[in-house]
């Protein structure tokens, strides 16, 4: 009888979208066979998730290497106070809040940076690859990955009260290179951080994004739009303009050279407008011993997936298990390595 209720409860809850014709009970069926990967569980990322967990895909794989703040509870909608609090990792508390909301989706978490070294094991078994990171070197480096593999690319970004949004697919549009070269884009500076965001446009930005994924996932393809859309919600404007043919110079999809796989990390990246500079120091740290060695360097606070300490210098160290440092209270690369060296050793 149990098992017989689980299933209407799994029928009940999305009667409705398989009364939506484009996607029906078979459709609902391949959504629950689907795979996706969500990189970066800020704002965008966490309105992708609801989406998709919610629409009813069988396996979502989350990554994020950061940790709930309450600068993020204005728009990033899986999160609350208590999490703010307990500066749990944004995957972490992502999945307890998706899980929630449908128990038989199938959710990694993983804190982690995305990088060459790992896409391509975040990348296994995924059917689409859907973007919600802030920062074009890490979206440059998911469309290499993408192309490279022959899996879609959701783009998807929005600052202030602007947005875009387009689905390259692999052998049928161009890539993220053709659109927007690496020499034209994020040159202006304007992060979230920096210039604000209103979260009406990420819900905008991240409902265009989700509706491409299903399409996709139900096997839609002639239905994918082949155009970038922009928003300005304020004032209240739209473009949209058709994606261009692919270019043969093209690094990525031209001459198949994926510039973004083959580059070499310093492992030292800086979090563009938020006072801070990552350091991977390419070794797992024991967070119970670094407890102890960082007692007398400052205040220390620790959750079961990171390690805080509040530094006699103003800076604030912020320790994961996989080697990331997060030194905050400056932008400068020089001082993070200083403080890293230090603290850490080099």
């Amino acid at each position: 009888m149990k098992g017989e209720s689980s299933m209407k409860e799994e029928q009940d809850r999305f009667s409705r979208q398989r009364l939506f014709a484009p996607i029906g009970e078979a459709g609902q069926q391949r959504l629950a066979a689907g795979s996706v990967l969500i990189v970066g569980m800020g704002a965008l990322g966490t309105a992708l998730a609801n989406h998709i967990v919610r629409a009813g895909i069988g396996h979502v794989r989350i990554v994020d290497r950061d940790f709930v703040e309450w600068s993020n509870l204005q728009r990033q909608m899986l999160y609350d106070e208590e999490d703010a609090r307990q500066s749990l990792p944004k995957a972490i508390a992502a999945r307890a809040k998706l899980e929630r909301i449908h128990s038989a989706c199938r959710i990694e978490a993983l804190v982690s940076d995305v990088t060459p070294a790992n896409i391509a094991s975040l990348m296994e078994g995924v059917d689409l690859v859907l973007d919600g990171t802030d920062n074009f070197q890490t979206r440059y480096l998911l469309n290499d990955a993408c192309f490279e593999a022959g899996i879609p690319f959701i783009y998807g970004g929005a600052v202030s009260s602007r947005g875009m949004s387009a689905a390259f697919v692999p052998g049928e549009t161009c890539c993220l290179r053709c659109l927007l070269p690496e020499s034209t884009s994020g040159g202006d500076g304007q992060t979230c951080d920096m210039i604000g965001v209103i979260s009406p446009i990420v819900d905008v930005v991240a409902s265009f994004q989700s509706v491409e994924a299903l399409k996709l996932l139900v096997g839609d393809r002639q239905r994918v739009r082949r155009s970038l859309l922009s928003w300005e919600m304020w004032s209240y404007h739209t473009y949209e303009m058709k994606l261009p043919a692919a270019r043969p110079d093209c690094p990525t999809c031209g001459r198949l050279e994926f510039p973004a796989l083959q580059a070499d990390s310093t492992g030292i990246a800086l979090m563009c407008g938020r006072d801070t500079v990552q350091i991977d120091g390419g070794r797992p740290l024991d967070l119970a011993l670094w407890r102890m060695k960082l007692q007398e360097a400052g205040e220390v606070s620790a959750n079961p997936y990171l390690l805080r300490v509040q530094l006699a210098e103003g800076e604030r160290l912020v320790l994961f298990p996989d080697g990331r440092v997060l030194v905050q209270g400056t932008e400068d690369p020089v001082r993070a390595k200083t403080l890293y060296a230090r603290y850490i050793g080099m």
